[in-house]
């Protein structure tokens, strides 16, 4: 078995499109839309692991993803990019382009190299070696 996919609701769709595409390689399939249910989505592949599904509809609430609060349930993802030097360069890369870093490149006490950061709407990303 495997993970097949994870979905997000988003806001602004080909913002956070954009994003997985320019910062971490993704391929985005056609806009699906469905005009009776006013919701659209791209699904992101990558090289490898499972494929991103991002979903827009109005209607749905936004989350306010405090990063400063933990709360039940899904609470982040983690993005091998397959180096410690990949981790601190991809980490730096974002920093430069605006985004918020939440964890700064550390090993952490489990054994893993990894930073933490936010996409465009706060989603909570680890990037690991």
């Amino acid at each position: 078995m495997k993970i097949e996919h994870l979905a997000i609701w988003v806001k602004d769709l080909e913002r956070m499109k954009l994003f997985y595409e320019t910062y971490f390689h993704g391929k985005s399939g056609e806009l699906y839309v469905n005009h009776k249910k006013n919701f659209r989505s791209y699904f992101v592949s990558f090289d490898e692991g499972c494929r991103l599904e991002l979903m827009n509809n109005p209607a749905i609430p936004v989350s306010l993803n405090d990063i400063s609060k933990q709360h039940k349930g899904i609470i982040h993802f983690a993005i091998s990019v397959g180096s410690k030097e990949k981790v601190d360069s991809l980490t730096d890369k974002l920093r430069k382009d605006g985004y918020k870093i939440a964890g700064e490149p550390r090993t952490t006490g489990d054994g893993c190299y990894e930073s933490l950061i936010l996409d465009p709407e706060n989603n909570r990303i680890e990037i690991t070696e």
